[in-house]
């Protein structure tokens, strides 16, 4: 019995010791998920709610693209600043700032009267807790996990923001439709609570050097970033070349290609500064050489690419059902269902039951599939379409949009050593959110000026609108119209008196416009990704871990 009783004893700490240690590593792999949950919750609650929340704080489908473009551009523009910061002071005390800036723009965002206060709170406080968090969770990752765990942590992060895409649009519907927008920030607020609480479990990553903030890299950067996207979001106001008629122009032009071009060259001028402080033995703030890394560099084309299409997908189809066709945010969220589901079964499926297929092939599957899926909507739109028209689309959508996911964040990791895994998740993250908000800053403003074009040619072109009016119309409408509902438009035409022949001559032709409007983002959309298709070359074609048995 002794013997017996011995080595029971002697077995048993351990045992117990290994269960503490999977719970314990669970519930650091739960708060890491949980945060990359939360930071992708926001846009996609949104997007199905930008009429409401254009109503509600007093501006238009336009203020509220701006206010999801600044999000996105914020993050962009300091993620690799969040990165360093965060090897600076401990990658686990940045997590837990930048939760608690992120938990602060989520409360000011819940009580938000008015457009600027939105802007403060959900745009600028929440994306730069968002540019502190998004790289900690890379390097927490590896500071907690072993290689051998890693990848499947690092899988798991990813599949909790591809659950976040997809039950975003129905919290966001849910909580618009019967209770408020508003909501959903609140609930924000209480579930950062819960992450700074579980976070005292995880271990921090500590950087084995400690670098130096690159104070002129970190300006040049977010100022080229800001001026690129920000000349491309105006463009609807002012035109993309010519200014348009009443619009501001510098030296005969419209701002937007200045701004543009400002952007580029500010961004070369960050490019030859860090090749400049990394030759003088000095701590840039991106390694150039990191960049030059084929298969890293093209794994962060794909995020841009698909994070381009996506966002710019998830505002304008939103848009079409609920200012068009004029469904609830609930129910605008219940059809983008489609969409929720294949881009999880994607996600986690292949990975799961496919684990050495081709990355090379999957992510020009998923390419395809986005591109039909837009070409399929973009065939089907017109006026007197419903809603059942979105669902094939979605499906293919949301088919790709998981393909890439599955296999875009180990291509980019695997790039590089481990030591280099966080400044690849501040690129990475970088790329992501540029993309986002240049898909929605393109698609908004093509929208827009698509649908303003079409609208003043359709009343020029009307019998029943007076002559009279058509010239007030050729004067007002020249700067762009605004994306409204066929009721708001109404109201609108009454309000000033409009005879009843010409309210509906001009209903039918705001109606054309809207889904031209709509069609030429799609459109232009599709055009991306095709592009897209021919960087795929540099996506490697076999496996991480099937390459480190070849060699």
């Amino acid at each position: 019995m002794t013997p017996r009783g011995t080595v029971e004893a002697a077995l048993s700490p351990p045992s117990a010791e290994r269960s503490t240690a999977a719970v314990g590593a669970t519930l650091v792999l739960v708060t890491l998920a949980t945060g990359q949950f939360l930071m992708t919750l926001d846009s996609s609650v949104m997007n199905v709610s930008i009429a409401t929340v254009a109503e509600d704080v007093g501006t238009t489908v336009t203020g509220i693209q701006g206010a999801i473009t600044a999000y996105t551009l914020v993050m962009a523009a300091l993620m690799i600043t969040g990165a360093k910061v965060g090897a600076m002071i401990g990658r686990k005390r940045a997590f837990a700032i930048g939760c608690v800036v992120y938990g602060c723009g989520s409360l000011v965002t819940a009580l938000a009267p008015s457009l600027p206060v939105l802007l403060l709170g959900w745009s600028l406080l929440e994306g730069v807790g968002a540019a502190l968090i998004l790289p900690a969770i890379v390097a927490l990752v590896a500071g907690n996990f072993g290689p051998d765990r890693r990848p499947a942590a690092y899988g798991l992060v990813a599949a909790a923001g591809a659950i976040a895409v997809a039950v975003g649009p129905l919290v966001g519907g849910f909580c618009t439709t019967y209770f408020s927008w508003r909501w959903v920030f609140a609930g924000e607020v209480v579930l950062v609570l819960v992450i700074l609480v579980l976070a005292r479990r995880i271990a921090d990553a500590p950087s084995e050097r400690r670098p130096r903030l690159d104070v002129v890299g970190t300006i040049l950067s977010a100022a080229g970033l800001g001026l690129l996207v920000f000349g491309v979001l105006r463009s609807s106001d002012w035109g993309w070349i010519h200014p348009k008629p009443g619009g501001a122009a510098w030296a005969g032009l419209a701002p937007t290609v200045w701004l543009i071009l400002a952007g580029l060259m500010t961004i070369w001028l960050f490019s030859r500064w860090e090749a400049r402080r990394q030759a003088l033995g000095q701590e840039p703030l991106v390694r150039p050489g990191l960049l030059r890394n084929r298969q890293l560099s093209g794994g962060l084309i794909m995020f841009f690419f698909q994070y381009l299409a996506q966002a710019g997908l998830f505002f304008v189809i939103p848009l079409y059902l609920s200012v068009c066709l004029g469904l609830s945010a609930l129910a605008t969220g219940a059809r983008l269902l489609p969409l929720s589901v294949t881009l999880l079964v994607a996600a986690i499926g292949i990975p799961r039951f496919f684990p050495s297929v081709s990355p090379r092939l999957v992510v020009r599957t998923g390419l395809f599939a986005l591109m039909a899926g837009t070409l399929v909507l973009l065939a089907g739109l017109d006026e007197h379409a419903g809603p059942e028209i979105v669902f094939v689309p979605l499906l293919l959508v949301g088919l790709g949009i998981g393909a890439l996911a599955s296999q875009l964040g180990s291509i980019t990791v695997s790039a590089v050593p481990d030591e280099d895994s966080p400044e690849v998740g501040g690129v990475q993250n970088t790329m992501t959110n540029l993309g986002a908000s240049m898909g929605t800053a393109f698609a908004g403003s093509i929208m827009i000026a698509a649908a303003a074009s079409s609208f003043l040619t359709n009343i020029q072109q009307s019998s029943a609108i007076p002559a009279r009016v058509k010239e007030d119309a050729q004067v007002q409408l020249a700067s762009g119209v605004p994306f409204v509902s066929d009721a708001d438009l109404q109201a609108a035409l009454d309000e000033v008196h409009v005879p009843r022949r010409s309210t509906e001559a001009a209903l039918d032709a705001y109606r054309t416009a809207r889904v031209d409007g709509l069609r030429s983002a799609l459109a232009i959309l599709a055009a991306l990704v095709l592009g897209a298709l021919f960087f795929t070359q540099r996506i490697p074609s076999r496996q991480p871990e099937a390459r480190e048995r070849a060699t």
